[in-house]
C-alpha cells in the first residue's frame, strides 16, 4: 500500500469532487488548504493529514484515514476520510438552507396560458362600436 498520494487523487478517489479536473481546479485556485497552506494539485498527502476545502461559504475539514489513487464506491468512503468540520462551520450549512428556503411559493411565478387570457379579459379596456345602440 502507497504511503503518499497526489492530493488531487485523493479528493477525487473519496468522492468530494465529481472529476479529477474539478479537484485539479479547486488546488489551483486556492480552495484546498493543508496545514493553513495553500496547495497544489501534485502535493502528496499523508495518513493522518488534515485537509480543508472552501466551498463557501463553509469551511469543510476532512482528517485523512487511508489513501487510494482509485475511486470507490460511496459505501466505503467513511473507512478513508473523517468529517472533522468545526460545528460552527456547520452552523452556517444550516443557515444557507434556510436562506435557501425564501424565495417563491410552489405554484406561483409565471403565469399558465389560462392565466394569462383571464389577466387579459379583466385588465383590458372593452370598446363599444359607434355603431352599437345604447339602451338607458
Amino acid at each position: 500500500m502507497k504511503t503518499e498520494v497526489r492530493i488531487d487523487k485523493w479528493l477525487w478517489a473519496v468522492r468530494l469532487f465529481k472529476t479529477r479536473t474539478l479537484a485539479a481546479e479547486a488546488c489551483k485556485k486556492g480552495k484546498v488548504i493543508i496545514q493553513n497552506v495553500q496547495v497544489k494539485p501534485s502535493r502528496n498527502i499523508k495518513v493522518g493529514d488534515v485537509i480543508s476545502i472552501k466551498k463557501n461559504p463553509v469551511l469543510y475539514s476532512f482528517k485523512v484515514l487511508a489513501l487510494s489513487e482509485n475511486r470507490m464506491n460511496a459505501k466505503l468512503v467513511p473507512d478513508f476520510m473523517l468529517n472533522v468540520t468545526t460545528p460552527d462551520q456547520l452552523e452556517l450549512i444550516e443557515l444557507a438552507k434556510l436562506a435557501g428556503q425564501t424565495g417563491r411559493d410552489r405554484g406561483t411565478g409565471r403565469p399558465t396560458k389560462k392565466d394569462r387570457r383571464e389577466i387579459e379579459e379583466f385588465t383590458e379596456p372593452t370598446f363599444i362600436d359607434e355603431d352599437d345602440e345604447w339602451d338607458f
